[in-house]
């Protein structure tokens, strides 16, 4: 664990060169380490007040102080701004370094909001998440977290299953003066806890897809349009394209935002028997990657039809399979199946439509998405709750139930951090920026 009573110092801005950089100095030295570096530093500083005047003798700029509980991290911070030369930011940085502070690690100024108070754990995955996102969607779920959501649905299921627990407890302990434990009322308080955290479990693949992006690989024989399809995508000759069957030979990968979401389209060779040692190996690859595909759209040529090597070619794949008839303009409506022209782009928005269909997609506009770190605490929650209804079903003492409900709190309170030990507070705080 990092050495949380120093003084830390970092740059929260950007890559410099930049018009404006601003530098945080937090820790119970802060306002005495910007007085050796800011000019002139006020004797008695107003918090949340800003105060012109020269950074290390050079430079313009601009001190903003706070006071300890008011700030990001909660303890006494300044912020200067200034001029965003490398030069700059370097010279008030070693400055800072000479009169006391450190430089920060990554994620250290989150870290320490976290463990004074100002945000949960969860919450602190939504500034990294801020800070990492690519798509609208991202940055709307990155939000909820931010503002607490998750920590206010974990919060009230913790309320729920303590208030059994409770009852639980007084039932066992005091039984002459509070009577009898409500078995029915308290089964029933947690078959509905019960239910809140299946939806939030069933969450946890949208919210893989939202982080991740949706993958989407291309497979189909040779000639079907898949290379064609990718560049219509993505906008760009990206892969080549010939009327040469086998002309891809490994697979071309390649990002888009849509509707809010990322979507990771990978080009493959056509799936065939071949003697081409080389194409060979392009066709390996391509089965490999199915299997770990979010979703697979098999192409195949509407003026040659469906036939039994297209079916033998879907037969082993096991992620959600659309089957496409690529070159509509040229042949007619299959009728039961979804229809594209790859080159002109026409039928691409149904299928995106379809797609979103299959992958059930409605659960990202707006829905509270849980990720990688939470779904398992969360599985092991609903674990523990339901070991103790079924010691409540049982012919067992009451305080039996109170095992699993225990197990079930501390679950939770990894999942808010309230429970968390060191190991993984590390495992989260790494993954940030330095400056964050």
């Amino acid at each position: 664990m990092r050495e949380l009573s120093d003084t830390i110092v970092a740059p929260i801005t950007g890559a410099h060169p930049a018009p404006v950089a601003v530098v945080r100095l937090s820790g119970p030295d802060a306002w005495r380490v910007a007085a050796g570096v800011f000019r002139p530093w006020p004797g008695a500083p107003e918090p949340r007040k800003a105060v012109f005047g020269k950074v290390c003798g050079t430079d313009e700029g601009l001190a903003l102080p706070f006071d300890e509980g008011r700030s990001y991290t909660g303890e006494q911070t300044v912020e200067i701004s200034m001029h965003g030369s490398r030069a700059s930011v370097n010279r008030l940085i070693e400055a800072c370094l000479r009169a006391g502070a450190r430089f920060a690690e990554p994620g250290e100024f989150t870290l320490r909001a976290f463990l004074n108070g100002r945000m949960d754990l969860t919450q602190a995955e939504g500034v990294r998440d801020t800070i990492a996102a690519k798509t609208d969607a991202q940055l709307r779920q990155a939000a909820l977290h931010r503002s607490g959501a998750l920590n206010r649905e974990v919060s009230a299921l913790r309320e729920t299953i303590g208030g059994v627990l409770a009852a639980v407890e007084a039932s066992a302990d005091f039984s002459e003066e509070v009577g009898e434990l409500d078995r029915e009322a308290a089964s029933a308080r947690l078959s509905e806890a019960r239910e809140r955290l299946d939806k939030l479990i069933a969450s946890a693949n949208a919210g893989r897809l939202l982080r991740e992006g949706i993958r989407v690989v291309i497979a189909g024989r040779p000639n079907a349009g898949k290379s064609s399809l990718l560049n219509t995508l993505v906008g760009m000759e990206r892969a080549i394209v010939t009327d040469v069957p086998g002309t891809t030979r490994d697979y071309v990968e390649e990002q888009i935002e849509r509707n809010g979401m990322l979507w990771v389209f990978v080009d493959t060779a056509g799936l065939r028997e071949s003697a081409d040692e080389v194409e060979s190996i392009g066709v390996r690859r391509a089965r490999e990657l199915t299997s770990s595909a979010d979703v697979v759209w098999y192409l195949y040529d509407a003026s040659e039809g469906w036939d039994r090597e297209d079916e033998q070619n879907c037969s082993g794949i096991s992620a959600p399979l659309l089957r496409i008839a690529n070159k509509s303009d040229i042949a007619p409506d299959p009728g039961e199946r979804l229809s594209l022209c790859a080159i002109s782009g026409e039928g691409i928005a149904e299928l995106f439509a379809e797609t979103a269909r299959a992958l059930e997609l409605s659960l990202l506009d707006g829905e509270l998405l849980v990720n990688a770190r939470h779904a398992p605490l969360l599985e092991r929650a609903k674990d523990a709750l339901v070991s103790a209804v079924d010691a409540l079903h049982a012919p067992v003492p009451d305080d039996l139930a109170a095992v699993g409900l225990y197990a079930c709190l501390k679950a939770l309170g990894e999942v808010t951090g309230e429970d968390a030990q060191a190991d993984v507070l590390e495992s989260v705080f790494r993954d940030f920026c330095i400056g964050k």
